[in-house]
């Protein structure tokens, strides 16, 4: 909460949250032990279970947007005062519906699709490490490429702290290919976690995902960039493969996760009543909270929402990055227009909040689920262990933000608790009441050319024989570096350039070495946000600023 107050920014943590679940009940079960009180083992299933309850808490905490009554360009009654009650009665309505909507197509995006989710695969790389029997050759090889990769990632990531004590500073900002290419976002950040992520994900997508960078920040931007006199906004800076040594016991092993995974079963049935006696609750709830969020917006939100939920999870499964708060932002302009001047602004903020924490909440879900899929743990045990984190983390984050709220000047963009993203969806909203009028020229025709375009490029997948589909882009993938940045493709390419020469010079290594070494650069990059984040709560700043400039 307190970064989230500050810079805007919150790290994802479920890493550090598997790894301290691990410490402290490992440590706990040892005392035990050691004061003769019997107890079970601690196993993997339970790591994975704890880790998915701290991460729903945690998760909850992500989500504000405030602005005082005296903001600029805020209408009377345009705002409401923060109070405990109506804010956990705001999450306890809107929280619980994601973990429903999805949960029907959990073995279709695991299992059929096959997705990846590279942040639930490290996470379920390093709990299985954790619990792994030494006497397994084959696991014991794994685990100590996980932990030489691991070691190497997190100290990396720690040397370059020291050189990134200011904005455009230090390794993340490298001009890999010139100053211009930079300005462009063409370059190589350093980020292990999406070398690693790059690695898990197949060439297919990291090639679209280059694709798309090339298309966007290569040639749009560049051509809109010499139009910005003429717009009202500008933006802000398959054959079948041979069989390899082990590869049977590999096809066991996933057989045998499928089995478990498919067993324990979630009824469809369960879920869609859930969803629609929820989606009931809401539908009276919210416009009891906020006047101007009227009983339809609500209805509408929720019908999109699932398939909202559906795309974003699909996309996290691809490229591992959570969409949810531009499908937020979608909503906040449909429902701001929609509901003009008057209401607009806070039944704009309002429909974000509702749509983003419903999509981004399914998203997790999948994460776990993949977690879970790999570490041989009952989604119904993942479902109920999501609840109870949603739980703590309505009622937690209310008393905590209350606490910052009523301790420290919230919001004041001169002071030290900016909350600058509140300002971000406040203006946002603001905008959104004029409607289309506030868009850029041919906003809307090239909307619609890239919807047709993606349309064609999935039927052309579907339809296409094999040997013709398998290199048709994936649009979805390509939409990513439209809004993160070129450098993430180039992130990804530089992790399925690695795989692809390891599988040129030893195929069988490459088969059973690659998850394992992608996962340890993905959590040693991702455990030192711990430390980072709490020297940033202690204001300990890097002590040098590496930038670059031209000399002309």
């Amino acid at each position: 909460m307190k970064l989230n107050l500050t810079t805007g920014l919150v790290p994802t943590l479920n890493v550090s949250a598997a790894l301290i679940a691990f410490v402290v009940l490992r440590c706990w079960t040892q005392a035990l032990g050691r004061l003769g009180i019997a107890s079970r083992p601690f196993t993997r299933q339970e790591n994975t279970v704890v880790q998915t309850c701290a991460v729903a808490c945690y998760s909850i905490a992500r989500t504000y947007e405030m602005a005082g009554e005296d903001t600029e360009g805020n209408v009377p009654g345009s705002y409401k005062e923060p109070g405990i009650a109506w804010m956990t009665g705001f999450l306890l309505a809107v929280s619980f519906v994601g973990l429903l909507a999805l949960v029907p197509l959990r073995k279709v995006m695991i299992i059929d699709y096959k997705l990846t989710y590279p942040s639930g695969t490290a996470t379920a790389v390093l709990i299985n490490g954790f619990h792994t029997p030494h006497g397994d050759a084959m696991a014991k090889q794994q685990v100590n490429g996980f932990t030489k990769y691991f070691a190497m990632s997190f100290f990396w990531s720690f040397f370059q702290w020291f050189y990134s004590g200011g904005d455009n500073c230090g390794f993340s900002q490298f001009p890999t290919f010139g100053l211009k290419a930079w300005q462009q976002t063409f370059f190589f950040d350093f980020s292990l976690t999406y070398v690693g992520a790059g690695m898990i994900c197949s060439h297919l997508v990291n090639l679209s995902l280059l694709l798309g960078a090339f298309l966007s920040w290569g040639v749009m931007w560049p051509l809109i960039s010499d139009l910005k006199g003429n717009c009202r906004h500008t933006r802000k800076q398959h054959e079948k493969p041979a069989r390899i040594q082990g590869e049977d016991i590999l096809v066991l092993d996933e057989l045998h996760r499928n089995e478990v995974f498919a067993r324990d079963n979630i009824p469809s049935w369960l879920a869609y009543t859930g969803y629609l006696a929820l989606s009931i609750i809401a539908v009276i709830a919210i416009p009891m909270m906020f006047h101007e969020m009227k009983w339809y917006y609500v209805v509408i939100a929720y019908l999109l929402a699932p398939a909202l939920g559906f795309c974003n999870a699909y996309g996290a499964g691809l490229t591992d990055i959570n969409m949810a708060y531009n499908y937020g932002k979608v909503a906040l302009f449909i429902l701001a227009a929609w509901a003009g001047k008057d209401s607009g602004v806070v039944a704009g903020l309002v429909g974000c909040g509702l749509v983003k924490s419903l999509v981004s909440i399914s998203a997790d879900l999948m994460h776990d689920f993949k977690t879970g899929h790999l570490t041989l743990t009952s989604p119904r045990s993942m479902i109920i262990a999501q609840a109870i984190g949603t739980v703590m983390g309505c009622i937690i984050s209310p008393l905590t933000f209350l606490l910052f709220y009523n301790a420290f000047d919230i919001g004041n963009p001169e002071g030290y608790w900016k909350a600058p993203y509140a300002l971000v969806y406040r203006n946002m909203a603001i905008l959104g009441v004029e409607g289309f009028s506030a868009l850029p020229q041919h906003c809307l025709q090239l909307c619609y050319g890239f919807f047709g375009f993606a349309v064609a490029a999935n039927l052309m997948r579907d339809l296409c024989p094999a040997k013709y589909s398998r290199w048709v882009p994936l649009p979805m993938a390509m939409g990513v570096p439209f809004l993160v940045g070129a450098s993430f493709a180039i992130d990804m390419c530089i992790g399925s350039l690695i795989v692809f020469t390891w599988h040129m010079i030893d195929k069988n290594k490459a088969a059973l070495m690659v998850p394992a070494v992608a996962s340890g650069l993905i959590c040693g990059d991702g455990l030192w946000i711990f430390p980072a984040s709490l020297l940033a709560l202690a204001k300990i700043s890097p002590p040098m600023c590496m930038a670059f400039r031209s000399t002309h």
